[in-house]
């Protein structure tokens, strides 16, 4: 992140209660020292408007769009230009994102690697995927573009706003008794993912989250 002038880290559920003082760091200590911890990747991409993970195809059957690297620049200085905020999201060494993780993501970022070598360090996959974005993307220290165009569209709704209304969603069809008990797991993550297709902006998440509220106060009376 250093190298590639990035600055903001967040860290979601760390295993080791002394990694902000890695020694391997060199030249990076504040980057550690002043990154944010989450309890869960809800809360870490919750002021997002735009969240791609990454991962290999090889043994993943995608629930979302997925591109190719230098095919996600543009989409990031789109974002950027309208006032939203990016996150590209890693997971562990051992396994990447899981299915749950990636539900929260509009996109899924793959590498271009050569199909007998799919998998990549996750410290490689990181600088490749970085030095993409500083190439392309932005220019400087600051990722975030000032977005003050009239003609540029709103942004879509922040992550944390969608979960308020994928909340309200959910509460619905269980107040209407829209599929038995063993399916909420399967419905949360279904309608986690449809928001996040619709791409909605704030104002629609309001107008929408007003009316499934409204619908809930009818069905509990």
């Amino acid at each position: 992140m250093a190298n590639f002038g990035l600055s903001r880290l967040s860290v979601v559920a760390p295993y080791a209660p002394h990694w902000r003082e890695a020694k391997s760091a060199v030249g990076a200590p504040d980057i550690l020292k002043n990154a944010t911890v989450a309890e869960s990747l809800a809360v870490a991409v919750r002021d997002c408007t735009l969240i791609a993970g990454t991962g290999t195809l090889t043994y993943r059957k995608p629930e979302q769009r997925v591109v190719k690297l230098p095919d996600l620049c543009p989409l990031v200085r789109k974002e950027l230009e309208r006032g939203g905020r990016f996150a590209l999201v890693f997971g562990p060494e051992k396994h990447g994102l899981t299915k749950e993780d990636l539900s929260y993501c509009q996109v899924l970022v793959e590498i271009p690697t050569d199909e007998q070598q799919p998998s990549m360090n996750l410290g490689q996959a990181v600088a490749v995927c970085l030095y993409e974005l500083a190439a392309h993307t932005y220019s400087g220290k600051d990722l975030a573009i000032a977005g003050k165009q009239s003609s540029v569209p709103p942004p879509v709704a922040e992550s944390g706003s969608l979960e308020l209304l994928a909340g309200v969603v959910e509460q619905v069809m269980d107040a209407a008794h829209y599929s038995p008990a063993t399916m909420r797991e399967a419905n949360r993550h279904d309608v986690r993912l449809s928001l996040r297709r619709l791409a909605p902006t704030e104002k629609d998440v309001r107008r929408i989250l007003g009316l499934f509220r409204r619908i809930l106060w009818r069905l509990q009376r």
